[in-house]
C-alpha cells in the first residue's frame, strides 16, 4: 500500500513534459517486417542479383525501339543536315530510294545527297569535308561499288574521323556484301543488313533518331 502511494504520489508531481516523455518511453517498438514473411520478393532480388548481364539480342527483341522518338531538340538545328549518305554513284538508285524513305517519313528528316545537294563547280574533296561536317549522322551505303570507290573509302575515314567517340552518328547499311567482306574500319560496330522487306530503311531511321535525341 504504501509503495503504491509512492508511486501515485511521483506521477502526480510529475511535470507534462516529464509525463509525455515517459509515456513514449513505455510505446511499444514497431515489430520489424522479417524476411521470411516476403520470401518470393527475397528470392526474386536475389536471382536479379545472381543473374548475369543480358545479351544484346535479349535486350533487342525485350526492348523494341520506341514507335515515335521526339527530336525537337534546338540541338538538331546547330546542323544544316540529319543524315549524310555516303554512297558510289552506281549505287545512285538506292541511295535515292533510301533518301525518299527518310525525307518522306513523319521525322522528315534532312538528308544530303552528293550529286542532289553539293554545289555546282565546288571541289570534291571540299564538298564531301563539308557534307559530313554538316550533317549529325552519316549512312554509309557499303556495297561491293562502294568498296571499290576510293571517294567512297575517303568519306567512310573522314566521317570516323569527325566522330570518332559519337556513338551513333555512323551507321553501316550492307547491301550485297557477306559479313567476311565488312570494311576491317568498321569492325567494332554494327551494321544494317539490306536483306529484308524494308531494305533495312527503318532500321536507318530508327538509329538516326535516337541518335539525333541525345542532342541537347
Amino acid at each position: 500500500k504504501e509503495a503504491g502511494r509512492k508511486a501515485w504520489a511521483e506521477r502526480v508531481c510529475l511535470s507534462p513534459t516529464d509525463w509525455f516523455r515517459q509515456a513514449l518511453l513505455k510505446k511499444p517498438k514497431n515489430v520489424p517486417i522479417s524476411s521470411e514473411s516476403h520470401p518470393r520478393g527475397d528470392s526474386h532480388l536475389a536471382s536479379q542479383d545472381s543473374a548475369s548481364p543480358p545479351s544484346l539480342c535479349s535486350v533487342r527483341s525485350s526492348s523494341p525501339p520506341p514507335a515515335h522518338v521526339d527530336i525537337s531538340s534546338s540541338g538538331r538545328w546547330s546542323k544544316d543536315y540529319d543524315v549524310c549518305v555516303c554512297h558510289s554513284e552506281e549505287d545512285l538508285a538506292a541511295a535515292q530510294e533510301l533518301v525518299s524513305y527518310l525525307e518522306g517519313s513523319s521525322a522528315r528528316l534532312r538528308c544530303f545527297l552528293q550529286l542532289r545537294d553539293a554545289a555546282p563547280g565546288g571541289a570534291i574533296v571540299s564538298e564531301l569535308c563539308q557534307a559530313l561536317s554538316n550533317s549529325h549522322c552519316h549512312v554509309l551505303l557499303i556495297t561491293p561499288a562502294f568498296l571499290c570507290d576510293p571517294w567512297c573509302k575517303y568519306q567512310m575515314l573522314q566521317a570516323l574521323t569527325q566522330a570518332p567517340g559519337a556513338e551513333g552518328c555512323t551507321i553501316p547499311l550492307l547491301s550485297g556484301l557477306t559479313r567476311d567482306a565488312y570494311p576491317a574500319e568498321l569492325r567494332f560496330m554494327y551494321y544494317v543488313d539490306c536483306r529484308g522487306p524494308d531494305q533495312g530503311f527503318h532500321q536507318v531511321k530508327e538509329a538516326v533518331m535516337r541518335y539525333l535525341q541525345t542532342l541537347s
